[in-house]
């Protein structure tokens, strides 16, 4: 009796694009030069106010609508799960509709949890910024990124590709803080936020695979970018504002927005699902 060799699957050109990407991004943060995080030469950020017994107010509260949106996609993402129960309970319909995207469901999954960890990692930071904390941030930041990256993978990549780039991004993101916090070498951290935003901009502009739920990828890279602007502004914006408002308050607000293309992407899923199923709507009241 022969035994026939393991023969591994092959990659298709956008996932061989993708395998490369990671690879390239793993040596640049290997191999590449100590870079120093900044020097903030004072206070970190422009408005350091504080209201009543709660310090650098705006900057703590602006993290709120992470955690509301965060809470409002995962009540989605049951509804969703329950309603494909319902249907492969009910009368016989095709395997392509009683099959969940199950890849990129993860993948959102992930997304929304780690924006609730954004929002208390960031909370837990701007009470008192420290270097300690600030590792605190960026590790929420690093899982909602993950889920971002996977979910954006599965759309215009390959449904399989999906979650083995989220979790290579949660990887990435962790160590990367880690050694952000460890050693001053801020070099690994900008790779992954900024390859991983480059990856998302080149996916916006790929056409969808089949099968993929329809997230708009463009409007994620346009509130990111806005996001920064805010950020990179944040002194100019509050003297504009007379000492309302910094860019960093706003920057907070611009960045949770990011997860209003990927709720719409669910609440279109959902739609379709209601259409096969309509005794899943009392969920969703």
């Amino acid at each position: 009796m022969s035994l026939s060799p393991w023969n591994p699957p092959s990659l298709s050109r956008r996932e061989g694009l993708l395998l490369a990407l990671g690879l390239l991004l793993t040596g640049a943060a290997v191999l590449g030069p100590s870079v120093p995080a900044p020097s903030w030469g004072g206070a970190p950020f422009a408005d350091g106010h504080a209201w009543r017994a709660l310090p650098n107010a705006m900057d703590v509260l602006s993290n709120l609508p992470f955690a509301v949106l965060g809470f409002w996609g995962l009540r989605w993402l049951h509804w969703l799960d329950r309603a494909h129960e319902q249907m492969q309970d009910a009368a016989p319909l095709p395997q392509a509709l009683t099959s969940p995207p199950v890849n990129a469901l993860d993948c959102a999954w992930m997304f929304f949890a780690g924006l609730i960890l954004t929002a208390l990692g960031s909370i837990f930071y701007h009470l008192q910024p420290d270097d300690l904390r600030l590792a605190a941030d960026r590790a929420g930041m690093a899982v909602a990124f993950a889920g971002l990256v996977g979910f954006a993978v599965c759309e215009r990549v390959s449904a399989r590709a999906g979650w083995p780039a989220a979790w290579f991004t949660l990887a990435g993101g962790l160590l990367a803080a880690a050694i952000c916090h460890r050693t001053g070498n801020v070099l690994p951290w900008a790779l992954v936020q900024f390859g991983g935003m480059v990856l998302v901009l080149g996916l916006a502009l790929a056409r969808p695979v089949s099968g993929a739920i329809g997230l708009r990828l463009g409007w994620v890279v346009f509130f990111y970018a806005l996001a920064k602007m805010f950020e990179l502004g944040d002194q100019a914006i509050y003297e504009v504002t007379r000492h309302m408002l910094s860019g960093h308050s706003l920057k907070h607000l611009a960045a949770a927005l990011a997860a209003l293309p990927v709720l719409y992407a669910l609440q279109a899923m959902g739609r379709r699902t209601l259409r096969h199923n309509p005794h899943a709507a009392p969920l969703a009241a």
